[in-house]
């Protein structure tokens, strides 16, 4: 189910000589368009976790939610670490609440305080796609953080063009051809109707232009 590999190694070559060298790290996303989905019923829409196999090429925020116990295991992983009095604190701040909802990338919640937080911050954490994974009580939630950590998240909510980033401009061409690959096999799984409900692929850096990826004839 791979796509032609010299299309995507050329097209990465493509991108980064077309882009001057930025004085930051430039991230590398995927702009995918779909096609005859009707994404108005939520049951057609994307929203997956792709674990990519070389990694996210940059650091990504996870937060921990637990008692004492995880929250000393996390530590070790994250300094994101709060409690169950937290909660209530972020419910008395909701605008508090939302700005660090929008820097942390994933949250981790010991299961025991998945109700709580479902009930007191779920109107902003559900919408936004983030709310907590569970983990069990006493569990080491570091190898779950380190996993988090070159994951990414396809969503396409009701728009049929969406980007999922694949990795930096730093990364070696073969390291992004490779996270590039599990995007698109990921994503062709859950499409109903494969290949055929993508339109088009497109491949950037986050200042350049976009070029298209050749996606042969699996259409």
């Amino acid at each position: 189910m791979h796509l032609p590999e010299d299309g995507i190694s050329k097209t990465i070559e493509e991108i980064k000589k077309q882009s001057p060298e930025r004085k930051f790290r430039e991230s590398i996303e995927l702009a995918i368009n779909l096609k005859d989905l009707d994404l108005s019923d939520p049951k057609n829409r994307v929203n997956e976790e792709i674990v990519l196999p070389k990694g996210r090429g940059k650091d990504i925020s996870v937060a921990v939610f637990g008692t004492s116990e995880l929250k000393e295991k996390a530590k070790k992983a994250t300094k994101a670490v709060y409690g169950p009095e937290d909660i209530n604190k972020f419910l008395e701040d909701k605008k508090e609440f939302k700005k660090l909802v929008e820097k942390i990338d994933f949250f981790i919640a010991e299961s025991t305080l998945m109700a709580s937080i479902g009930k007191s911050l779920g109107q902003i954490l559900g919408p936004r796609g983030k709310i907590p994974k569970p983990i069990p009580p006493g569990q080491d939630p570091v190898a779950m953080i380190s996993s988090l950590g070159k994951t990414v998240r396809a969503r396409s909510r009701d728009k049929r063009t969406f980007h999922v980033p694949v990795g930096t401009r730093d990364m070696k061409d073969e390291d992004l051809e490779e996270n590039i690959n599990a995007v698109i096999r990921r994503l062709v799984t859950k499409l109903e109707k494969g290949y055929g409900n993508i339109e088009s692929i497109f491949v950037k850096t986050t200042m350049g232009k976009a070029v298209k990826l050749d996606i042969g004839d699996r259409k």
